[in-house]
Parts: structure tokens; sequence; C-alpha cells
């Protein structure tokens, strides 16, 4: 492993998560709806994100948005990881690519929520927290495939039965979360005091937050018995959901 010093390095974490952010910021199911001379903003929940656009569209759409929207939120952190590998962090056993991944994917998602090019007016991160996740567990060893595939299944499977889409994307968020915290636990168990480590739980904790809280009106919805259904049933039939 070669050690390195933040000092040394530190400004490419701030070249990375300010690329990383205006890639967030492009959204894909805009630019699908701009194609179809339509405008997702202004149709069904406005919402700019794959659930919509399965309403709205159908769900091959909703399939090709959640596609790209996972690719999004995947790559930057990809290429980071495999800049920084092979790399510690100077008087520890921290992973420099741990940190950047995380750096580069929460960044995204942050401008995927919040881009500057639609006045801070997003989609609500679920699908690029997926890819963000599926692809930075897969950096930990080739069979945590299984894992992602497993936990993306689960939640598919549970929005298919329960009919509740958007609880069922954060509960599958959150699960992906919780295997990443998990291996990182055990990984820096002797060294959860270090910075970097603390840093690392806080930026997943901090990413779970802004997917939860970017589903506030469709919790609230949800404990008062409002909440919009979504019948992937009758979208894999063609059928438009209401």
């Amino acid at each position: 492993m070669t050690e390195v010093n933040l000092i040394d390095i530190w400004y490419w974490f701030i070249v990375m998560a300010v690329v990383s952010y205006f890639v967030g910021c492009f959204n894909f199911a805009l630019l699908i709806s701009k194609i179809k001379h339509k405008d997702v903003r202004r149709m069904g929940s406005g919402n700019p994100g794959t659930m919509n656009m399965s309403r709205q569209f159908g769900l091959k759409i909703g399939a090709l948005t959640l596609f790209l929207d996972m690719i999004k939120g995947g790559v930057p952190l990809l290429i980071a990881y495999f800049v920084f590998r092979g790399q510690v962090f100077a008087g520890t056993n921290v992973y420099v690519s741990d940190l950047a991944r995380y750096v580069c994917g929460v960044s995204v998602i942050v401008g995927h929520i919040y881009p500057i090019t639609m006045h801070f007016k997003g989609g609500k991160g679920i699908a690029s927290t997926l890819g963000m996740y599926a692809f930075a567990l897969c950096c930990e060893a080739w069979w945590m495939i299984f894992i992602v595939l497993a936990i993306l299944l689960l939640t598919l499977f549970y929005i298919w039965a329960s009919e509740w889409g958007s609880m069922g994307s954060l509960l599958g968020v959150s699960l992906l979360a919780a295997v990443q915290m998990f291996v990182f636990y055990f990984r820096y168990a002797g060294e959860l005091a270090n910075g970097y480590v603390i840093v690392l739980f806080m930026l997943i904790l901090f990413d779970c937050f802004l997917t939860w809280f970017a589903h506030r009106k469709n919790i609230l919805a949800l404990l008062c018995g409002e909440e919009h259904h979504t019948s992937v049933r009758k979208l894999s039939h063609g059928k438009k959901d209401s």
C-alpha cells in the first residue's frame, strides 16, 4: 500500500465533488421526456424520476430512466475508486478510495436532488443512490454483486406486492446503506474513532437523510393513507398508473 497525506491531495477531493455534483445535475428523465416533446415536470407528480416516468410513459421508459440514473450514480465513484486504489491515508489503514468514492457518490446525489441547472428542483435521488451503492459494494468484492441483486430484487418484489413505490425504494436504499456500513464497521473496527472513518459513516448517513427527506411528502401521505399506489402489474401491461 502507498501512504499519502491528505494535504497533498485535498484539492482532488474538491475537484471530484464539484465535477460529480454537475454530473448529478444532468437529469435523464427530463431529457427523455423532452425527446418525446413533453416535460415530465408538468406531468403526474411532477417529479423527474423513475416512478413518474413509469407512470407517464410506461414501464420500459421507466426502466431506461432507472438504468441511466443508476449509471450516473455509479460511474463517478467507480472512476475515483480506480484512481485511488492501493493508497491509504498516512498513519492509518483507511483506504483513500473508500473516502473518494463516497465523496463522488454523495455529490452526484446532491446534484440530482438539488441541481443548479433546474433551480435546485430535481428528482428524489433513489435511482442514482441505488446505482451509487451497487457500484460501491461491487468494488468491495466481486461476489457482492449477488447481495446487491438480491436487495434490488427484494425491493422490486416489495413494490410489486405492496404497490408502495416510495417506501419500497427507501427500504432498498437503506438496506444497501446498512450493508456498506456493516462492511466498513468490520474493516475499520480498530479505527472507528479515526476522522476519515467518521466522515465515511457521516457521508452514508447524510445520503440516507437526503433520500428520506426528499420523500417527506410521500411519507406523510403514506401515514395519512393518501399515498399514490404504484401498480407494477398495470405498468407491465402498458396501462397508465393512476
